[in-house]
């Protein structure tokens, strides 16, 4: 509850406590605030257990937890129902990233791979500099669009 709260700011509110109620009724405060604070839990363990009955036998294993989206995620990500974990085991991410690689640096990985024949200038083991823009041929001129002036 409070995890964030460092060594200054807890002495800085026990001294503003202190300034504010007195150290005569200090205690007594942090006496009535604990009492609340067990009612509370008290009061939403009280509501938590009826619902679990209401709900009755099937949702005996539901907890109030999983309706946080990142454990409920998490949970049914772990749970094996779905072969999540033989499809990771299969995809290797470094040969994806390196056949990637080499296909963008035009480096010929399509021997070694199943599937089509790329027709690019990968194949033909050339390298296409992706830099320079075509130059276009110095008797054309360019199109003359109508509509555009």
């Amino acid at each position: 509850m409070f995890n964030d709260i460092g060594p200054l700011e807890l002495v800085t509110l026990i001294v503003l406590a202190v300034l504010v109620f007195g150290p005569d009724k200090l205690p007594k405060f942090i006496q009535d605030v604990t009492r609340t604070i067990r009612k509370i839990r008290e009061f939403s363990d009280n509501a938590k257990n009826d619902i679990r009955s209401e709900l009755g036998p099937e949702f005996k294993d539901f907890e109030f937890e999983d309706l946080n989206p990142k454990a409920f995620l998490r949970k049914q990500l772990d749970n094996d129902e779905l072969g999540l974990k033989d499809i990771r085991s299969t995809f290797d991410l470094k040969r994806e990233m390196a056949e990637l690689t080499d296909s963008v640096n035009g480096h010929d990985t399509a021997a070694a791979l199943p599937g089509p024949a790329p027709t690019s200038a990968a194949a033909s083991g050339g390298r296409v500099d992706m830099t320079k823009k075509p130059e276009a041929p110095k008797d054309e001129r360019p199109p003359f669009d109508a509509d555009a002036t």
